[in-house]
């Protein structure tokens, strides 16, 4: 379910509307982080379908930073293609992109980005990131270490009821056991 290509691009949209199409990675995790979680808000459903980690800094993508730290090999068309490496804590555009070149993301998608972008752009990447501590309620300090944040957890902290909740977090569960035994083919 994971879907490299498509996080490449929510992090090019980001990066395109930041000042010399750059940003401290810290911040560009939480944007992606929270564009993931309005998705599911939104649509029921989230954008990427990454592994959600509850880690010191807050809440993150977790396959996606592994790619953002270059711990991960990346696909074709994907992350590298898109995304500089990490230099000095940011991460830059490899190149400009026109909106149209965002062939991953539908237009309500590209919405949500919009919305985030509004709404945490201006901040900082300390900012952010204590934004998310305190307004974020599936995150928990793991105080040194990592926790996943099950999808259903982050339904509930979006005001899902039990069942949906429920629901959700086996549909996304469904869909990823697909992934990982494709994966093994």
């Amino acid at each position: 379910m994971f879907n490299e290509r498509k996080a490449a691009q929510m992090a090019a949209f980001f990066l395109g509307q930041a000042p010399e199409n750059r940003m401290a990675h810290l911040k560009l995790m939480k944007l992606l982080y929270l564009a993931e979680r309005e998705a599911v808000r939104c649509f029921g459903w989230p954008m990427v379908g990454d592994r959600l980690v509850s880690m010191p800094h807050g809440p993150v993508l977790s396959k996606t930073l592994n790619l953002m730290d270059g711990d991960t090999e990346s696909q074709k068309g994907g992350w590298e293609d898109w995304i500089s490496d990490k230099e000095n804590h940011e991460v830059a555009l490899r190149h400009a992109h026109d909106p149209s070149s965002f062939d991953e993301l539908a237009p309500a998608e590209l919405s949500v980005l919009q919305s985030i972008w509004t709404t945490f752009g201006a901040m900082d990447k300390w900012e952010i990131r204590d934004w998310t501590h305190k307004h974020c309620a599936e995150w928990k300090d793991p105080n040194g270490s990592s926790y996943p944040i099950h999808y259903e957890t982050l339904a509930r902290a979006l005001g899902f009821d039990e069942s949906s909740a429920m629901e959700l977090a086996a549909q996304i569960k469904s869909e990823q056991e697909v992934d990982r035994l494709l994966a093994a083919i």
